[in-house]
């Protein structure tokens, strides 16, 4: 194992900008752009879960309205555990964009760290915005202090699958040999 800009240990075998550039062209701007479709796309979730909670509470006397004050932070968790945990390892906005999230630590992307990953990601949004970006531009694979500390890295899908695809064929052919 390899290690990351702050002495972590990493995974020898993750994409490397020097010999798979295409993998990171533009990364920067499409994980904004994803970020913005998954908070469009959030915004309207929560939308349609407050009307919810607003009939469910003249239902129920007013306890369901209780919900509101986790409303926001459930639809974000539940939104973000849905899709970075699912096969896909990407949400709305990361497939519109053609990224998508991979584990950098030897860990399958499910379970606590597809929870943890937009939590320490909110979390730094909040404290260091816009300075979470600033890290992107001074790290050799354009992560981010949450990807970092997380252990993921953001790479193009369509490159990541042609090279997917090419070792599953490097491998077949080594196997029929």
């Amino acid at each position: 194992m390899g290690k990351n800009s702050f002495g972590w240990f990493v995974r020898d075998d993750l994409p490397d900008p020097n010999s798979a550039p295409e993998l990171f062209d533009g990364i920067l701007l499409r994980r904004v752009m994803a970020f913005v479709i998954d908070v469009v796309i959030m915004m309207i979730l929560i939308v349609i879960a407050s009307v919810l909670l607003g009939i469910l509470g003249v239902l129920t006397l007013g306890i369901a309205w209780l919900g509101y004050f986790i409303l926001a932070p459930a639809v974000g968790i539940g939104y973000y555990t849905l899709t970075l945990g699912s096969p896909v390892r990407a949400t709305l906005g990361m497939q519109a964009m053609d990224i998508v999230l991979t584990p950098t630590r030897r860990a399958p992307l499910e379970g606590w760290l597809a929870i943890l990953h937009p939590i320490v990601g909110w979390v730094s949004i909040t404290i260091f915005t816009p300075f979470i970006l600033l890290v992107g531009l001074f790290t050799g694979r354009r992560q981010l202090l949450h990807d970092l500390v997380v252990g993921t890295l953001m790479v193009r899908r369509s490159p990541m699958v042609r090279m997917w695809q090419s070792e599953a064929n490097n491998y077949e052919e080594r196997g029929s040999t």
